[in-house]
């Protein structure tokens, strides 16, 4: 897949897969192929790799090269593979390269670091990331890079973006950009494929609520541990089964949100701690992120046993 736009139309899951360390610290391929190839069997609908639960922020750029290829050999085509690029504007045009030599199908600009500029050089910098290669790219309005409706429209408009992907969860904000960058492509003519993304950590907790505006597709880091948990949740939705996805709350996606808000970068070293508590050994995650506590995993192990549980409840009827 040469980064044609087509590719970057998804639906169903999406597979934000961990990337795998050694007990020494190094990146893992042999088990971060074994982790994607995995994730694909349960059927999703595309692989966003090295992005915010891949640890983009800890790789350096021959890292993230391996990471991106080992991801796109193990996919082998079955499903676009997006990688995640960012930071400062002269990596994240490194880090575009590095994806599309790679084989990636697409990027995701994670926002820059520390810094938080003005819409318009959000809009300067997704130009100048979108310029470097030919990939089709999808914007992360979240963190440090919050883009108001005007831009938003603008770089929705840029041949290259075809998606915009919200982490931020101003639902108002949210609304007004959706409906004006539709319109916007719609004036242009309406060829270009364009979607939008709940990235909202733990996603699910607010599918219902992003789904009413008109956001579909979301992020889902349970995935990685528990595709059970994500595809029958996801299934739920699709159906309108309110009661069960409810249950579905109750049950798993609330508490593992009050465990991942007691500390900072829980949203990613519990995800990967539930890998490894399914059976495969990813490693932990590097500094400035810490593992759980050994009474945190404790807790999680019993909230996924519970949404598993439900799960094969929901399959008995």
């Amino acid at each position: 897949m040469e980064g044609s736009p087509e590719l970057s139309t998804f639906d169903g899951v999406l597979f934000f897969p961990v990337t795998p360390f050694t007990s020494s610290g190094e990146v893992d391929p042999q088990a971060l192929a074994e982790h994607v190839r995995t994730g694909l069997d349960a059927g999703p609908g595309g692989v966003f790799v090295a992005c915010g639960t891949g640890e983009f922020h800890a790789l350096e750029p021959e890292e993230y090269a391996r990471v991106v290829r080992t991801a796109v050999e193990a996919v082998d085509g079955r499903v676009p593979v997006y990688a995640g690029t960012g930071g400062a504007l002269p990596l994240a045009r490194r880090f575009a390269r590095a994806a599309k030599e790679a084989g990636a199908d697409g990027l995701l600009l994670l926002p820059p670091y520390l810094v938080q500029g003005p819409p318009a050089g959000l809009v300067a910098y997704t130009r100048a990331v979108a310029e470097e290669t030919d990939l089709p790219l999808i914007v992360y309005n979240r963190g440090t890079a919050r883009f108001d409706t005007a831009s938003a429209v603008e770089v929705a408009l840029l041949p290259q973006v075809v998606g915009f992907k919200d982490g931020h969860g101003d639902l108002e904000q949210l609304a007004r950009s959706v409906v004006a960058v539709r319109s916007a492509l719609r004036d242009e003519g309406g060829t270009k494929p364009f979607q939008f993304f709940n990235g909202m950590p733990t996603a699910e907790a607010t599918v219902p609520v992003y789904r009413g505006i008109g956001v579909e597709l979301y992020s889902s880091a349970v995935f990685c541990f528990a595709p059970e948990i994500s595809l029958a949740y996801y299934r739920a939705v699709s159906k309108g089964d309110d009661a069960l996805v409810e249950r579905f709350q109750t049950v798993f996606f609330h508490p593992l949100i009050a465990l991942r808000d007691q500390v900072p970068g829980y949203a990613v070293s519990l995800v990967k701690a539930a890998v490894r508590q399914r059976g495969l050994d990813v490693g932990g995650v590097r500094p400035p992120l810490t593992d759980p506590a050994p009474e945190h995993l404790e807790e999680l192990r019993r909230i996924t046993e519970a949404g598993l549980a439900l799960c094969a409840e929901v399959a008995a009827r």
